[in-house]
């Protein structure tokens, strides 16, 4: 396969996901980063675009551990998360409701193990921020 599809496939890949995760749980604008860094190998208009969307994920790092209760409802994000793909890997029957019920919608481990993996990574993309934009003290 030749690298422009490749790059041009996990680059359209991780831009719709980032898109996602804006207003899905998810590092929506690091991700976008990711998608538009990935793009700007091989084009040009993409490389004209990545500065102003790594100064607004950079923005958004820096604000989002600017203040006590933002770290601690991050870390509660992640727990959220990470409960939330256990449950969801699990699978329990729950009762009727409309269309869901009494499974879980796309239950299983596959999803799951998305959720999990997601919950590590806003802790991870916690810490990095908190190293790399909070003042020591």
């Amino acid at each position: 396969m030749h690298k422009k599809v490749v790059v041009t496939v996990l680059g359209w890949v991780l831009v719709c996901g980032g898109i996602a995760a804006l207003v899905l749980p998810g590092p929506g604008l690091l991700l976008l980063l990711a998608g538009m860094v990935v793009l700007a190998t091989e084009y040009n208009w993409a490389k004209r675009r990545v500065d102003p969307v790594r100064e607004k994920a950079f923005q958004a790092a820096e604000f989002s551990v600017s203040a006590w209760w933002r770290i601690a409802m991050t870390v509660f994000g992640g727990l959220w998360l990470v409960g939330l793909g256990v449950v969801w890997g699990l699978d329990p029957s729950i009762p009727e409701l409309w269309i869901f019920g009494p499974q879980l919608p796309a239950g299983g481990w596959g999803t799951g193990v998305g959720l999990i993996v997601s919950g590590f990574l806003v802790w991870a993309l916690l810490v990095y921020s908190m190293r790399r934009f909070r003042p020591p003290r």
